[in-house]
């Protein structure tokens, strides 16, 4: 296959050259792209010199692949790459993959380059389908294929996953018609919810604050040290009559736990935080669920350590929980359910500025049975 340029607003996307190996050494150097990208750790001279004159342009020859070092137009200044990673002309399909150097972000230039490409494979060679994966949590090439007009179609295990990443990763498609055009805005643009919430869980979940009388709290992750209480915790009778925690629960669903939560913020639907007192001891665990239906939508629940119940610790973090997704995540209405005759979520959740707005017969599956609970909720403009 005969290596082309394409431009596209005021970028060049051209064949890899011998002296880009300088800035694309460089540009390997960023954390975010050893994280979340394949290159070899640590990245040496020899592997970008090999990669601009033997991976490339081998990958060009044979057909496999088609990848362009993405420039600047006027100064030729090298801010990225894109192109097809892998190329399956039998069926029709590519893989797509991308870096932004860390001096070219926050400039659009990865999803203008994304799109040029796409509008290229499917124009000049024929392609029916464009396949776009990236470990579950990189946030920042979700949100480009996500403007670019990729479709977000579910998860797959990893085959080889990073030492330190998840074990799954996101997969998306494009075809031919759906790229947008030059210069449109297209989905998940700046300022849109999807943007809001890439930049909230592309980072390193917060730590939130919130007071109980004289007591200074913080909702803050998860951690290993957290695991004892937890299963002590869980293992307490109001704990189980109420909840639908594992009978018995042992060490390893706390281990569960642990990594499912952290699941939850990598993949951006759900945000549980510990809540530590004043000794940076646990107190007890709360989460927000993000509805999957309904992006303005989202669901508590909580639970309290024995030892520190009736102290008011669980309405206050509530109440700073729920701020939280209704300012930072965007939300309009958070919901809360307990089995009926729970009266101590009940009162926690009505300190919080919760309505209770009726009972849902059959409402929840609890330890194998259908059972009626109450249903309340707080909407965004309760809190001003």
């Amino acid at each position: 296959m005969e290596p082309v340029e394409i431009s596209e607003d005021d970028l060049l996307l051209r064949p890899w050259r011998a002296e880009d190996a300088e800035a694309v050494h460089r540009a390997c150097q960023d954390p975010d792209i050893q994280r979340w990208t394949t290159v070899p750790r640590p990245y040496l001279p020899e592997h970008a010199r090999e990669f601009v004159t033997d991976v490339a342009p081998r990958a060009w020859a044979e057909g496999t692949g088609a990848p362009f070092a993405v420039c600047d137009a006027t100064t030729g200044e090298l801010l990225g790459s894109c192109g097809l990673v892998t190329l399956d002309a039998r069926l029709g399909s590519a893989e797509i993959g991308y870096w932004a150097a860390p001096w070219a972000r926050g400039r659009g230039v990865t999803t203008t380059a994304t799109r040029a490409v796409a509008r290229w494979a499917f124009d000049a060679l024929k392609l029916r389908r464009l396949v776009w994966q990236a470990e579950v949590g990189n946030h920042a090439s979700r949100l480009v294929a996500l403007r670019a007009g990729f479709r977000v179609e579910g998860r797959l295990r990893l085959a080889d996953p990073a030492p330190e990443g998840r074990p799954e990763g996101w997969i998306g498609s494009l075809l031919p018609g759906e790229v947008p055009a030059p210069g449109t805005p297209g989905p998940a643009g700046p300022g849109s919810l999807e943007a809001r919430r890439a930049a909230v869980f592309g980072r390193p979940q917060p730590v939130l604050f919130a007071t109980a009388g004289a007591a200074e709290l913080r909702l803050r992750p998860m951690e290993e040290r957290d695991l004892d209480a937890v299963v002590r915790t869980c293992r307490d009778p109001d704990t189980l009559r109420w909840t639908t925690v594992p009978d018995p629960y042992e060490r390893s669903d706390a281990e569960s736990f642990l990594d499912f939560v952290r699941g939850t913020w990598a993949a951006g639907t759900g945000a549980a935080f510990v809540i530590a007192d004043a000794d940076d001891r646990y107190a007890g665990s709360i989460d927000l669920r993000l509805a999957a239906t309904d992006p303005l939508l989202a669901d508590v629940g909580f639970m309290t350590a024995p030892h520190a119940r009736g102290r008011g610790y669980m309405p206050a973090a509530l109440t700073a929980l729920c701020t939280w997704g209704f300012t930072t995540l965007g939300l309009a209405r958070i919901e809360w359910r307990a089995n009926v005759g729970n009266t101590a979520s009940r009162r926690v959740a009505e300190k919080a500025g919760f309505t209770v707005e009726g009972t849902a017969r059959g409402g929840l599956t609890h330890r194998g049975e259908r059972i009626d609970v109450w249903v309340g909720a707080l909407l965004a403009g309760d809190l001003t």
